[in-house]
């Protein structure tokens, strides 16, 4: 549809919003999620932080994801804005519609999808990364013929990139029927939640799930191929005392999401 309606050029319309906001938010949930995860395990104690892992992982991520959304709003704003408005109606290009939404509706317009950007991503987030962890133990408790310990760096990233898959193929299912509800919202000016719900209905809540599942599992493969494999090349254990160290890494996880 895209294609039919822009061309080729409609393929990457709105590039650059996509390309700031989710390298802003990739930088963030990665970066926070170590941030939280050791700051809530050393709250717990050890022991129980191990007991506990999953609880772990999932309010780590949520906490990360929390600021995370912050700061892709504003660009996740603009660029639903520009690749949903008719043609000719609204500008198409970032320093364009930035200025043009700021002064027409002041920073709320930015910010007026932050609810259901968290509805949809906390729990994406949530089941993305604690998916992912307890999916890594299990395969090297039932697959992997030899501990963790013992892989090459390429076999740990065949882990990774399975693991990474399948946890995205449940971060899809989950996410999906908010992320129909904020695109709609974006669409249409001054819709609530419960307006964009009714508007849509069951069904078009899940609307294009299939073509989802495979879209964002491969993404989340990616980003997990990507961030693990900076880690395990530079053997880099990301907490507080070493975040700045993984940066850049954290930025390319951003773009590839």
């Amino acid at each position: 549809m895209t294609y039919g309606e822009g061309g080729a050029r409609g393929l990457v319309l709105g590039w650059a919003p996509t390309m700031i906001g989710y390298s802003m938010q990739g930088l963030c949930k990665f970066g926070f999620y170590e941030v939280f995860k050791n700051v809530y395990a050393n709250i717990l104690g050890e022991e129980k932080a191990y007991l506990y892992r999953t609880t772990l992982y999932l309010a780590a991520s949520a906490s990360a994801e929390f600021f995370a959304d912050i700061a892709l709003s504003p660009m996740e704003s603009v660029k639903v804005r520009i690749q949903t408005s008719k043609p000719g109606t609204f500008p198409t290009t970032l320093r364009g519609a930035f200025p043009l939404i700021l002064k027409n509706e002041g920073a709320n317009g930015f910010y007026k999808s932050l609810a259901p950007l968290w509805a949809r991503q906390i729990p994406y987030t949530m089941m993305k990364f604690a998916c992912f962890e307890r999916t890594v133990e299990a395969l090297y408790q039932y697959v992997v013929p030899k501990p963790r310990a013992e892989c090459s760096k390429s076999e740990q990233l065949v882990v990774t990139f399975a693991a990474g898959y399948i946890a995205g193929v449940f971060c899809a299912i989950v996410s999906h029927p908010a992320d129909s509800v904020v695109s709609y919202m974006n669409k249409a000016k001054g819709s609530s939640i419960g307006e964009a719900a009714k508007a849509l209905g069951w069904k078009g809540c899940w609307a294009g799930l299939g073509p989802r599942i495979i879209m964002i599992g491969t993404l989340t493969a990616l980003q997990w191929f990507i961030y693990d494999g900076f880690k395990v090349r530079f053997h880099i254990n990301v907490f507080i005392n070493d975040f700045l160290e993984c940066t850049f890494c954290l930025v390319l996880t951003g773009l590839v999401q």
